[in-house]
């Protein structure tokens, strides 16, 4: 797929290579940032290992050789899915980036006949940015899904498929 960024200039996305150095690296900045601003226990990003799992689909976003961005969709049931691994690196940032790939991620949810896609994301103030976009996206707030549970450290949302296309 390609998208373009907010200047013009075209980026694409396909499946992500847990073999790219490049790759790994900011999969490692996700997992560490995520836990430093996250209170302990209560951190869900996925490690390497959890991304290599059947359910799970693993997208980059590249600006020629530039990754800007990384994002995962899992499979929760027949019916509903989670965004996973969502993260841009800081120096791409504000520029369209996460935005193309949730827009990946949400059309994928759709060609896999999904109904509803969800969320967890941090509730400290280091996370706002994302619940800035995934609400300009049509995610609104809800309870826990799947095996999360009520946590003042996270922050759930949802989007109801069917209603969007």
């Amino acid at each position: 797929m390609t998208a373009a960024d907010e200047s013009g200039a075209a980026m694409r996305i396909v499946p992500g290579d847990l073999a790219d150095v490049r790759v790994v690296e900011l999969l490692r900045t996700h997992v560490t940032q995520a836990r430093a601003q996250t209170a302990p226990g209560s951190a869900h990003a996925l490690d390497l290992e959890e991304l290599r799992a059947p359910e799970l689909r693993l997208w980059t976003l590249w600006e020629g050789e530039a990754l800007l961005a990384v994002g995962a969709l899992k499979r929760l049931s027949a019916d509903h899915g989670e965004v996973k691994s969502m993260h841009t690196a800081q120096a791409q940032r504000r520029r369209g980036a996460g935005s193309a790939m949730l827009r990946h991620i949400v059309a994928a949810a759709r060609a896999e006949g999904l109904s509803r896609l969800s969320l967890e994301t941090g509730s400290w103030e280091y996370f706002r940015p994302a619940h800035a976009l995934y609400r300009r996206h049509g995610f609104v707030e809800c309870g826990p899904f799947g095996d999360y549970v009520a946590d003042p450290n996270s922050v759930f949302m949802t989007l109801e498929l069917a209603r969007q296309a």
